[in-house]
Formats: structure tokens, sequence, C-alpha cells
């Protein structure tokens, strides 16, 4: 069985942080300058919500890769 979590993840965090940093983007500066001393954390958040999925995607990705060619194939424990 080939399940590996770090995908749908990934897909899930990207989506999320990108809505999260557009909103935060095409909101009014205003809101932020009342509630939040002046710092879009809608946009701060949607940028690390958006680094942790391509993070997730990445590591998600690289371990689907074929072994390089002449390279032992890993051993089965049993």
């Amino acid at each position: 069985m080939n399940l590996d979590v770090r995908l749908p993840i990934g897909l899930m965090f990207s989506v999320f942080g990108v809505l999260l940093a557009v909103f935060g983007l095409v909101s009014d500066p205003k809101i932020y300058a009342e509630h939040s001393l002046g710092i879009n954390v809608n946009l701060d958040w949607g940028i690390v919500l958006i680094l942790f999925g391509v993070t997730m995607l990445v590591l998600a990705l690289r371990a689907q890769r074929p072994p390089a060619p002449g390279a032992e194939p890993p051993r089965e424990h049993g």
C-alpha cells in the first residue's frame, strides 16, 4: 500500500494559504490598523500556509521518484 499523506495535506494547506493571502490582499487596510496593530495577519499567515503546503508537496513528490539506475532497491524487513 503506497499511502503518502503529505500530498493531500500539501494541497489542502496550499489552497487555504492562497485563499487567505488573496483575502489579505483585497481587504481594507483600515481593518488591520484598528484591530491588529497595522499588521496584515491574513496575508502573513496565508504566506506561511503556502510555504508549508509547498514543502509538503515537494516532499511527497520527491518520495515518489523512481530510484536512480544502479541503486539497490530497499530491503523489506520481516
